[in-house]
């Protein structure tokens, strides 16, 4: 009978030994685990932004590319006598000397005006990006890209440079009629409404308003709307 709980007592000892160690190993394996996915997750982070680098550098490559080519192309016409050797300044600006894509001379691919145009959106450089947005719709009608986010983000870029309201609306006008349903259909009229109101456009802006007031007045697109209109009516009060 001693010798029966003396086997007993020790093969509990044993059992609370093991329970632990089990346990301290688990425990030490769970630390070792989190630690790998720790390490797995900032590595794939770097990844991507080496990815995002790797790109815009071969953007630039690419536009350093066509530059050269172009110079190259000049210097020779210009040593056979074809014709006098131009400058880069010397190709016709899109706005008042403002050309900052110089399609003509840099020959840019569709998804290369695309990417400088989404990326100095997302830097808010708004003219650059809308003078990219509006080079692309130009030069390439029929691309596929061409839908209701790209002309949602080329109308904002175009209201938000301050020089583009015309083109702002354009873009604003496109989305309204062509995505009805697009999740960007209500922004869109909004921002068409203050492009229009810059622009003087004063029975367009009053017009959205009027149809927001009818029909989108839990919105946050109408409270935007409201502040402009009460502003509107309080300085002609003044007058």
């Amino acid at each position: 009978m001693k010798q029966t709980m003396k086997m007993t007592f020790i093969l509990a000892l044993l059992t609370t030994f093991t329970s632990c160690e089990l346990s301290s190993h688990i425990e030490r394996r769970a630390q070792i685990i989190n630690q790998h996915e720790d390490t797995i997750l900032q590595i794939s982070k770097e990844n991507r932004m080496l990815k995002m680098k790797i790109s815009s550098l071969m953007t630039e490559i690419t536009s350093l590319e066509s530059k050269n080519q172009y110079l190259k192309v000049q210097l020779q016409e210009a040593k056979e006598g074809k014709r006098p050797a131009r400058t880069i300044a010397s190709v016709r600006p899109v706005s008042a000397g403002n050309d900052l894509v110089q399609f003509d001379v840099y020959k840019w691919k569709p998804g290369q005006v695309l990417a400088v145009a989404e990326k100095e959106f997302s830097l808010k450089n708004f003219e650059k990006s809308a003078q990219f947005f509006n080079t692309f719709k130009t030069q390439f009608p029929g691309d596929k890209s061409l839908d209701d986010q790209f002309l949602f983000q080329a109308g904002v870029a175009s209201f938000e440079s301050g020089k583009h309201y015309d083109w702002a609306v354009q873009n604003f006008e496109s989305l309204v009629e062509g995505y009805p349903t697009s999740k960007f259909y209500r922004g869109a009229k909004l921002w068409m409404a203050l492009a229009n109101l810059k622009l003087g456009h004063h029975e367009k802006f009053f017009s959205t308003v009027e149809e927001f007031r009818m029909k989108y007045r839990n919105t946050s697109e109408w409270k935007i709307l409201s502040t402009h209109y009460e502003k509107i009516v309080q300085r002609h009060k003044k007058n």
